[in-house]
């Protein structure tokens, strides 16, 4: 027995350790972070402790922003509820009356509770349906980009040839999204950074999600499979021109000055990581040209998949239509400039691969005219 009670004696103790922690850290309480309502529409809400409360909580639910400047005119919230004795949890209703957003956090004197208040943001919208819509769409252009990398892939593979594919806007895409890559981590995966961002916006939702680090990590990985492919096919002669170097160079020392100025607490993390998604977008605006410019120059569009260009022409309608319709279900404009990277991702994909469409469709329409000398001559 004497050896049972012993093997025994570290589970107790671990047990005496978990509740003096939560006697020293408090009782946690926790709500949803965000709520969506239709229009005049009701909805339950439940706040719940981590242990029972000892004394009677009474929490204040305290408005501290709203997109109009009656926040009784977009819901009806409680000015407070109270959690009993020995609960661990407590309800109240809200009902909705016109769109907009209030954010509203859940305060309270009690001692027995956690001094970090919880935020409780309110979102009423035009239609849930529409907010689905939404998503459904977001998932489809997502896939659409995702998808788009693949067809140049397989051109160049069942060619055995990168010619007609321009070296410049390789390496520029490399480096966009390897930039993007670096903006979304951050914004996702570090809680450091997270926790700046609620703080410089505090009525704001993280603008990067799990589909956008994929979609940049993914990127990466088929602009380093195109770089390899330019590796060991046939290349024509093609180099990365001295344009495209200044300009990597010149982004390349923007992000290592930034990195020197964020370690000097100069500037913010936070800022710092929005750099390189101006980096991306910046790249976005010139990466095409190259090809443009060498689509014209050899008045041909082979070796340039058109596959690619028709799939991301989708993806950017889909984007910023998804972008409109959630304005609009949000009655908040300013939505569509709010992440001016994915903004700027969608309309100018949509604008060159409108060019690249009008090249190989219209333009250069016929092989141009060195490739039907050599087709002649090989038969």
């Amino acid at each position: 027995m004497s050896g049972l009670a012993k093997r025994r004696l570290p589970a107790k103790l671990l047990l005496l350790l978990m509740l003096t922690n939560i006697s020293e850290s408090g009782v946690h309480l926790c709500a949803p972070d965000s709520v969506t309502l239709e229009e005049s529409s009701k909805a339950n809400i439940t706040i719940t402790s981590s242990f029972p409360v000892t004394q009677s909580a009474v929490l204040h639910l305290n408005v501290t922003y709203s997109s109009k400047w009656n926040y009784s005119s977009i819901i009806t919230v409680p000015e407070q509820v109270l959690l009993p004795v020995n609960a661990t949890s407590v309800s109240f209703d809200v009902k909705s009356h016109d769109v907009g957003q209030v954010t509203t956090y859940l305060l309270s004197n009690n001692s027995d509770l956690n001094s970090f208040p919880v935020r409780i943001r309110f979102m009423v919208v035009h239609s849930q349906a529409l907010s689905v819509i939404s998503q459904v769409i977001g998932w489809i252009y997502f896939l659409a980009w995702s998808v788009s990398f693949y067809p140049q892939v397989w051109e160049n593979w069942r060619r055995k040839s990168v010619v007609g594919l321009n070296f410049d806007f390789l390496a520029l895409n490399l480096t966009g999204f390897i930039a993007y890559s670096v903006f979304n981590i951050g914004l996702f995966w570090v809680p450091y950074i997270k926790e700046e961002f609620l703080k410089r916006n505090p009525n704001g939702i993280n603008p990067v999600s799990a589909n956008d680090v994929f979609f940049s990590l993914h990127a990466v990985l088929l602009c380093l499979i195109y770089a390899s492919q330019a590796v060991v096919y046939e290349r024509g002669g093609q180099k990365v021109s001295c344009t495209a170097l200044l300009l990597l160079l010149i982004g390349w020392t923007f992000a290592l000055v930034s990195l020197f100025l964020a370690v000097a607490k100069q500037i913010s993390w936070l800022v710092y990581l929005y750099y390189f998604s101006y980096i991306k977008l910046a790249v976005t605006l010139v990466k095409y040209v190259p090809q443009v410019y060498m689509n014209y120059k050899r008045q041909s569009t082979d070796g340039w998949s058109i596959g690619n260009v028709l799939l991301d022409f989708t993806g950017g309608i889909l984007s910023i239509l998804q972008m409109i319709l959630q304005s609009y279900n949000n009655e908040e404009w300013r939505l569509i400039f709010g992440d001016p990277t994915k903004f700027g991702l969608g309309l100018f994909s949509v604008v060159f691969d409108i060019i690249f469409m009008a090249q190989h469709y219209c333009l250069y329409r016929q092989p141009a005219q060195y490739e039907a000398v050599a087709e002649q001559q090989e038969d």
